[in-house]
């Protein structure tokens, strides 16, 4: 039996030590456990990094075997707080601004058109679908504003961004960022967009900021989000994580979300089997790109 903080406090302090060995049977009790309320695959490749993140939150909490902290998890009155620290650690991050700027440009591409006009009944809405830090969310709010600020209509548009983690969303509502990460923003954005804010961070201006919302999203209870009626839902480098089944039954719940004629954008190659009735390909090089149909 394994010791554990009677009161679930966090120890002040500790002396670092190896992360315990997991047996197979703990591994794919975790892994079950990650997939069933994310969705997200963890292959047997990436056994170290889930018992890494695991010993890590452990330590900080005083256990030192992985069944003493699923069961904290899993059966404990206080098990949805700690997954809700958990999550934050074992679901993927990775971003940055202007991630495949083919995508950007495909976007470009779609509201450049002459046919598309928005006004104050109709805005240009947009949604980021696991957003992480923000990065992508302010990367389509710079794009929609250079965009339809072209054609007088930069106050018609909205972005929302929407994670499973509640961490990140925090960070991405700040909106400041180091330097360095701003290499892939194009000067003229750096100028217009982003300003001094500490240090060596620089912060999304207030103008943009209050253009772009965050929400908590599990992509499982997709029907559960408030979030409809969008022109634009950017769905890029997530579904990777599923199972092909899951990234089509998400695709499938996305495009009711999507107003009529509006563009559905995903990672190339993400979901090269998927189609449906109502939508229609968008030649898009570098991404996978839809338009659902007018009504008739």
């Amino acid at each position: 039996m394994c010791a554990a903080q009677p009161d679930g406090s966090v120890r002040q302090s500790w002396t670092y030590a190896p992360s315990p060995e997991m047996a197979d049977g703990e591994f794919q009790d975790w892994r079950e456990l990650l997939e069933q309320r994310t969705g997200m695959q963890l292959s047997g490749e990436r056994r170290t990094f889930l018992r890494t993140n695991l010993a890590g939150r452990m330590r900080e909490l005083g256990l030192s075997c992985y069944r003493d902290y699923y069961r904290l998890v899993t059966d404990s009155a206080s098990g949805r707080l700690e997954w809700i620290r958990l999550v934050d650690r074992l679901t993927v991050h990775e971003t940055r601004f202007f991630r495949n700027p083919q995508a950007y440009d495909a976007v470009r591409r779609y509201l450049d058109r002459p046919a598309l006009q928005f006004d104050a009944q109709q805005s240009c809405d947009a949604w980021s679908v696991g957003c992480s830090t923000g990065e992508e969310p302010y990367s389509l709010a710079m794009a929609l504003h250079d965009v339809l600020s072209g054609h007088g209509m930069q106050a018609h548009f909205s972005v929302t961004g929407s994670d499973i983690s509640l961490p990140v969303l925090a960070r991405a509502r700040e909106g400041a960022y180091t330097r360095r990460g701003l290499e892939m923003v194009p000067e003229a954005y750096r100028k217009r967009y982003f300003e001094e804010y500490a240090d060596d961070y620089a912060q999304v201006v207030l103008e943009l900021r209050r253009r772009v919302c965050f929400a908590q999203v599990n992509v499982l209870e997709l029907r559960n989000a408030p979030i409809r009626d969008m022109q634009i839902i950017f769905c890029h480098n997530m579904l990777i994580y599923f199972r092909r089944w899951l990234r089509e039954r998400i695709l499938d719940e996305l495009v009711s979300r999507l107003r009529p004629g509006g563009l559905l954008v995903i990672g190339l190659g993400e979901a090269s089997a998927w189609s449906h009735a109502e939508m229609n390909a968008w030649p898009a090089p570098g991404v996978q790109a839809w338009t659902r149909r007018e009504a008739a």
